[in-house]
């Protein structure tokens, strides 16, 4: 599978892959899409309540929203625990642009030390960041963690659709607290539905640019 770097209109970089006719982010920004979807969307609600927070992602991609996470932190402790059935080669890591754009140079040794670290197991990137590569399908992740915060990121659902149908949304809802939030880019009809059927509480709110809306659901106890 032929896999491309490109630049997004916000000067970051997204990876396309041309037989799927898809991108790893937004084309009208990858880090301003991130940062909107799953920081401001969704860190930054759950950090008024938690100072230890459990993260699971679908989705690792370009670590771009790993990164995101750990800059935005502060000082609190995350466990983030992501699933990537297909990882980037690292030559194409070592040309993504993130920490310059961000102007976070501090950060481009731990970001390369994300995408370096050893699958399915637990690694300290920083002293308030832990992380845990699940290089398997979303179906089969097996933890015992329980997720304050969900990251969806899958592709889209005309794309994957097998990564947004009710099982598999009861299957994070049973992995998340109590007051937890699952946030996605996605606000189609069919993915409110099936997170519906499951026991989510659905709020729409906007979208980054290119998108109207966007879903923040919540699992309410």
């Amino acid at each position: 599978m032929e896999r491309i770097l490109r630049t997004t209109a916000d000067g970051s970089h997204t990876i396309a892959i041309p037989s799927m006719q898809v991108t790893y982010h937004s084309t009208h920004g990858a880090i301003q899409e991130s940062k909107h979807v799953f920081i401001e969307s969704g860190l930054d609600i759950i950090a008024t309540k938690h100072n230890s927070i459990n993260i699971l992602e679908m989705g690792f991609g370009t670590g771009l929203n790993a990164l995101l996470t750990m800059a935005e932190a502060g000082d609190r402790s995350i466990h983030y625990e992501t699933v990537e059935a297909y990882p980037l080669d690292m030559e194409t890591i070592f040309r993504i642009n993130y920490c310059t754009l961000l102007k976070r140079h501090e950060l481009s040794q731990l970001f390369l030390e994300m995408h370096t670290a050893e699958w399915n197991k637990q690694i300290r990137i920083h002293e308030n960041f832990q992380i845990i590569k699940h290089q398997l399908p979303l179906s089969e992740l097996q933890t015992e963690t329980r997720f304050h915060l969900v990251y969806f990121d899958a592709f889209a659902p005309k794309v994957q659709p097998e990564l947004w149908t009710a099982d598999i949304f009861r299957m994070i809802f049973e992995k998340m607290e109590n007051n937890g939030i699952l946030v996605t880019y996605s606000s189609k009809g069919s993915v409110r539905r099936a997170m519906k059927s499951v026991g989510f509480t659905i709020e729409k709110i906007p979208g980054p640019p290119g998108k109207w809306e966007m879903v923040r659901a919540h699992k309410t106890s």
